[in-house]
Order: C-alpha cells, then structure tokens, then sequence
C-alpha cells in the first residue's frame, strides 16, 4: 500500500481563513491516523497578490493552533522547492512534454479576440467556451510565431465529448461533461503555470496520495483529472470537504464577524477550543461528545465520518468550549496568551511573575475569553478606582455598611497568619458576634477589595492580595462612604430648602 502523504496548500494572498485552518487540521489528522506525511506548500504564483507577511502570518497561525508538517519551505524535504514560485523550471519541463506529445498547443487569441468570440456565442443565446481556433494551427508554424515574439498562451487538449469522472472518497463518484470544458489554459503568456497545471505537477512530483480539500475545488478536479491523463500519471485520491456556513446559511464572509485564525487569537480564543471547534465542523466521532483533545482524535478521524453537507459555524458554541480550556488549562499557558495584551505586560514591571500565575490560577474558572480573564484579573495589578453600581446601592448603601467594614478590617488587621483558614475562622467568629450573618461582612468586604460584587473566594481575594493592600483598600473604601454621605446629605438639605 502506498504511504500516505497528504498536504496543505494555502495561497498566501491573506490570512489563514478558519476553512483552510479547518483543511489543514483534517489532511494533518489523516495524515496522524496513518503514519503517513503531512506536506506544507506555498501556492504562490499569484505574484500581484501573494506577499511574504501572508506567508508569515499563515505559518505563525498554523504553528499557534499546534499542527505541524514533516516537510514544508521552512523544513525542507526530498521534494523541495516549497513555493510554487521556485518551481518555474519544474513547471516548463511538463509544459513541453505536453507540447511535444500534442497534448497541448500555443494559442495566439488576445484578449480582443476571446471577447469577440464570446460576446457572438452570448448573442446566438448559448453558452460560451472557447472556440479552438489555434487547436488546429501546425506545430512549426506555432513555433515560428512564439520565436517571433508573438504573446501566446499554452492550452490542453481537451476532450469535445463523453465524461469525466472524479471518485470522491467523501461525495462517492462524480461525473462532468467533457462537452461543457473547453481547451482550456495552462500556462500564461508570461510562462508561469495556471493553477489548475501546477496543482498537478506538484503533487505529483511530491508523490501526495490523497488531496483533501475544500468543496469549492471540486469544479476544478475534472481539468485536473485531464492533465494527470495527458500526462499518463496516476491519480491520487480525492476528498473534497464541505463549506463552512455562517448562522444564516450564506457563505461565510467578514460581514459574520472574525473569520480568520489570527482574528480568533486577537479575541482571546485557545488554540485547543479553536482546533476541538474545527474538528467538529463536519467531522463526527458517532458519539455525543463535544470535548476533545486531539490526541484522542486522532486514532478515529476517519474521511467516512465526514459529512457531505455543509457545517453551519456557531459562534456561542466556539466560545463555550473555550471558556471549558480556559477553566482547565495551565497558568502559564494562558498567561502566554494575556501577555499578548500590553495592560498585562505593564503589570510584569510591578509584580513577579510567580504573582502574576497564581492570579491566573484563581481566576481562570471565570473567563470565557482571554480579554475577560484580563478584566477578571485587573483588581489584583491596579488600584480599585471605582465600585460596582449594583454592589453600591446593595450593600455600601446600608446604614451599618461603615460599621460592617470596619469589623472586617479588624479582623484582617488582627490575623496573624493571614491565611485562608485562619482569616474564614475569625470572620465567622465577628460576625456571630455583632449577631449578623457572615454573608453581611462578607458582601461589602469584597465590593471594597476588588470593586466587584462578583470574584473568586473572598478570602482567597484576600490572601493574594496581601494584609497591606487589603488594609488600604478597606480604609479608602470607607473614605468612599462617608464622602458620599455627605454629599447625598447636602443635596437632600438643598432640596428641602
């Protein structure tokens, strides 16, 4: 049985898109499941639209999401170059081939001429392809014209009629009519290669045993399929993988939100929830489990288990299964990805990093995103400069707030171990004391120490944050209180007057 090389070759005209993102993770998880190799290659002949920061930024972002190739323009390998750019002279070799079997020829149309020959065809009411007027042109005569200077194209010979048939291992046999393909174009005036060409020869000549792809490249295999028997090569097996839709069943575009992995990293998405997300988008295990490390993926990713019909993308999903990584994932791991934020790097100048981890390990449980385990742990870097409405009118509002406060800052000043029991224990006792529910000592304590009605264990708050900080921030938000009081009472005395 042949080894199994699959590959990924994205265009570098833009970001890496979370379909070729989700491609990529597929040929990677064939490629896993069979002891086969996953190829990396750059499909670069667009040279108006292909740029090394799309390179970069595609690589980077398959890098982030933890799929990895065994050869690539990177990594090198035995069936280098990488770039289709750097493979000109490759291309040229089976263009000639071509040339000098017949199987091709030299087309001297302008653009003129094409749009003459399809503005008749639309006019008598059919459908247009091109009319073959080089097809029949002698082999000298063409050659006379192309050392003369003539600007030409290379076209294949095409077949006028019968099928054309493309064995999908996910959509099963798919027929084309030969009579609806014309002769169509495989190298520019220019020389470089079509897409259609070059995706052939690549392949090919990098031995790939499967193409999996995506569904929109379907209508482009049947060309293929014509150059692999021009050229009396074997055809790999193809895989064509379904869209991914957006929630309204459209094509999924910018206009649904972030569409590309790099954008998913900004909103603070983990590599694993994005990779779990993508798995999931046409692939099913036969089980209803949703969460899934790759690794356990692997030995049952199998192409029969992907569903022809499209994925339909959900945004809340996504966000769910991340807030899931997120809650059990490594401190340092998910301070990696807040350090990305230039509020968390700012905070490093003033605390250690030992810090910084243990806030993240307190907080984690409460964060769906990166961006809200940075707001969940901003209290612990920057001063309290405000208090949380709600908690205000709830429990600072209380006649015996002040009185409520100062309790709790007697029992912080007087701990000694200030620890999380030790600190629990005597809060208890005080407020069993003043005949009040802990809870009552509790509510205020937290809205001054963090300025939130919402965080983690108070006394866990506390311990982090150290008796001097806790001390402060009582006192300041006693300050608050009485300010307030005094205000409110003067503005109740102005409305009396």
């Amino acid at each position: 049985m042949k080894q199994v090389r699959v590959r990924f070759a994205p265009s570098p005209t833009g970001a890496l898109h979370i379909g070729g993102a989700r491609t990529a993770l597929f040929n990677w998880l064939y490629a896993r499941r069979n002891g086969g190799s996953l190829i990396l290659r750059l499909e670069d002949t667009d040279n108006q639209r292909s740029t090394q920061e799309s390179a970069h930024g595609i690589l980077e972002g398959l890098r982030w999401l933890g799929i990895d190739w065994d050869e690539g323009p990177d990594r090198g390998g035995p069936f280098g170059p990488y770039r289709q750019s750097q493979r000109l002279d490759i291309y040229q070799l089976y263009l000639q081939a071509l040339l000098d079997a017949g199987a091709a020829y030299y087309c001297f149309c302008s653009p003129q001429d094409l749009a003459e020959e399809k503005a008749r065809a639309l006019k008598a009411g059919g459908d247009y392809k091109y009319s073959g007027r080089c097809r029949c042109l002698g082999k000298e005569v063409a050659l006379q014209r192309v050392r003369d200077g003539y600007p030409a194209v290379i076209r294949l010979r095409a077949p006028a009629s019968g099928v054309t048939l493309v064995n999908d291992l996910i959509r099963g046999a798919v027929e084309f009519d030969n009579s609806l393909m014309d002769d169509f174009i495989i190298a520019k005036s220019d020389g470089w290669p079509t897409y259609n060409f070059a995706v052939v020869i690549d392949d090919h000549t990098m031995d790939i045993s499967h193409v999996i792809r995506a569904e929109e490249h379907l209508s482009n295999t049947p060309r293929q399929v014509l150059i692999y028997q021009a050229l009396n090569w074997e055809l790999p097996q193809f895989a064509h993988v379904s869209m991914i839709l957006a929630p309204d069943r459209s094509k999924l575009s910018k206009r649904h939100g972030a569409t590309s992995v790099q954008e998913f990293r900004d909103l603070g998405y983990l590599p694993q929830a994005l990779l779990n997300y993508l798995a999931l988008l046409g692939w099913s295990s036969g089980t209803d489990q949703e969460l899934w490390d790759m690794k356990d993926v692997i030995p049952l990713f199998s192409l029969d288990q992907v569903s022809r019909s499209a994925a339909v993308y959900d945004l809340d999903k996504l966000t769910w299964i991340n807030g899931h990584y997120i809650s059990r994932a490594e401190p340092g791991m998910l301070l990696e990805e807040m350090l990305r934020s230039e509020r968390v790097q700012a905070w490093l100048s003033d605390f250690t990093m030992d810090y910084l981890l243990a806030v993240v390990e307190l907080i984690k449980g409460r964060a769906k995103l990166i961006p809200d385990l940075i707001d969940a742990a901003a209290y612990f870097f920057e001063p309290v400069s405000g208090y949380d409405a709600k908690g205000v009118k709830k429990h600072f509002a209380r006649e015996d707030c002040a009185e409520l406060l100062q309790a709790g800052l007697e029992v912080l000043s007087a701990d000694q171990d200030f620890t999380l029991q030790s600190l629990e224990a005597a809060l208890r006792d005080k407020a069993a004391l003043m005949n009040v529910k802990a809870a009552d000592l509790i509510h205020p304590l937290r809205l001054a120490l963090t300025g939130r009605t919402n965080s983690p264990g108070i006394f866990e708050v506390a311990v982090l944050l150290g008796r001097e900080k806790c001390l402060e921030r009582i006192k300041q938000a006693l300050e608050w209180i009485e300010a307030n009081r005094i205000i409110n009472a003067a503005n109740t005395y102005s409305q009396l007057q």
